[in-house]
Formats: structure tokens, C-alpha cells, sequence
């Protein structure tokens, strides 16, 4: 698959433990020349940020957030594109904390209405 993400409303299909992204959260992507970056909010996350890489179907990316209690965290994430049957984008993400313990998977899908 070699579709752009760039323009994409992304959101997971499940929540995630508190103080983390959830289903409230709407990830907007860019994409570029190889490099893609996303601005995150909604649910406990204030403010997040994503930027990365693409080979392929492989991305490759480190993000930070603000949650709403106002500590932040970061990490790192590598995720495989997917094209689901109806034409939408799904992110399979395998992810890791780096600001404090945990690790571990989570999904995204691409949002097609219009208030997410």
C-alpha cells in the first residue's frame, strides 16, 4: 500500500488504560517525502504530538503528550499501514513508553465522519 496519509483523521478502535490515548482521541497526519508527523487531542490527552518516518508500510515514530492531570510522557511507536476492505487506513501500532514503564499494542482507524 502506498497511500498518503497526509489529511488523514485517524482514532482508535479501543481505549487504552486512563491517562493514555482512547477512543475520544483524533489523531490529524501529515505526510511528506518519507516523513510523517500528527498532532493528537481528545479524552486525557490535552496536547500530543507524533513525528516520524515512512518506508512503505512501516512507520516509525516518536511522540509526546500533555494529559489533562498535567504530566506529560513520551515514547516511541512502529506502526504497519493497512488498507481495510472499505477503502479506510488502519494503523497496527506496537508501542513503547520511554518517560516511564509500559509497552504495548494498539489500533487506529481512519475516521470518515465528519465530526469523528
Amino acid at each position: 500500500m502506498t497511500r498518503s496519509l497526509d489529511g488523514l483523521i485517524l482514532a482508535p478502535v479501543a481505549d487504552q488504560a486512563p491517562g493514555q490515548v482512547g477512543t475520544r482521541t483524533r489523531f490529524a497526519y501529515h505526510e511528506r517525502d518519507g516523513v510523517v508527523w500528527a498532532e493528537y487531542t481528545g479524552g486525557d490527552v490535552v496536547r500530543g504530538h507524533l513525528v516520524g518516518t515512512r518506508g512503505g508500510d512501516r512507520l516509525d515514530f516518536r511522540y509526546v503528550q500533555l494529559r489533562t492531570d498535567g504530566t506529560t510522557s513520551s515514547g516511541h511507536c512502529v506502526s504497519t499501514v493497512v488498507e481495510l476492505p472499505d477503502g479506510r487506513v488502519r494503523l497496527e501500532e506496537s508501542w513503547s513508553w520511554e518517560s516511564q514503564a509500559g509497552s504495548g499494542t494498539s489500533v487506529v482507524e481512519q475516521v470518515t465522519e465528519p465530526d469523528g
